[in-house]
């Protein structure tokens, strides 16, 4: 299967958010793969960019927060550090100085350049494990 019918299956629920999927992916491959590596794999419950690791994925939640907005797509990303920003819908840190951030979005001026400066220093995050 190719990588659009690949996506045309993932977002079957949410066809909404497949042109803002598109943006985050042409951006990511815009500013990550001059970098180095880049692999963008589907899967059943999420998008994943890696390098040599996972460094951000795109999702449709399944699990939803009172007041997120419905539909939206979720952007995960992991970075040393805990981000301040009223964007981060959920900020974990699921092992010491690395923290995953949740971003929801909805409209395609969602993927900015706040946004792709947090996934691009993901990426060269993810470099150094």
């Amino acid at each position: 299967m190719n990588h659009n019918d690949e996506l045309m299956r993932y977002f079957a629920s949410a066809p909404e958010m497949l042109p803002v999927y598109r943006v985050f992916e042409d951006r990511v491959t815009e500013q990550c793969a001059p970098r180095g590596t880049l692999a963008i794999r589907v899967q059943k419950t999420q998008i994943t960019f890696s390098n040599r690791y996972n460094f951000a994925c795109a999702s449709l939640p399944v699990r939803r927060k009172k007041g997120w907005p419905n539909p939206c797509l979720m952007i995960t990303f992991g970075l040393e550090h805990r981000l301040e920003s009223q964007r981060i819908a959920v900020a974990t840190e699921p092992y010491l100085n690395r923290w995953t951030h949740h971003v929801l979005v909805t409209r395609p001026e969602d993927i900015d350049d706040e946004l792709m400066s947090w996934v691009c220093a993901a990426y060269d995050f993810s470099l150094t494990k």
